[in-house]
């Protein structure tokens, strides 16, 4: 899977093909999570760095608008109601 990608990888990188093919699947995964799971995830990363609500609210709507594939633009309303249901 990806083989063209993992080829690139070990022609322009010191990577390995074993640590190219971990490093692919590992972005493949990060950007296969849903928006709900990247809203909660975000939310329990900005919260363990101290900030409030209303600041990692603002912050993961500016986050969301750099997915690989943007979701559609989501209000501080429908982001709490991910996180808090």
């Amino acid at each position: 899977m990806h083989d063209d990608l993992i080829d690139h990888l070990t022609r322009s990188t010191p990577l390995q093909r074993g640590e190219a093919l971990r490093v692919v699947q590992d972005v493949l995964a990060y950007f296969d999570e849903t928006t709900e799971e990247f809203v909660r995830r975000r939310h329990r990363e900005l919260q363990g760095q101290g900030l409030v609500n209303a600041a990692i609210f603002e912050q993961i709507s500016t986050d969301l608008r750099y997915r690989a594939v943007a979701p559609p633009e989501l209000s501080l309303r429908q982001l709490r109601r991910i996180v808090y249901g």
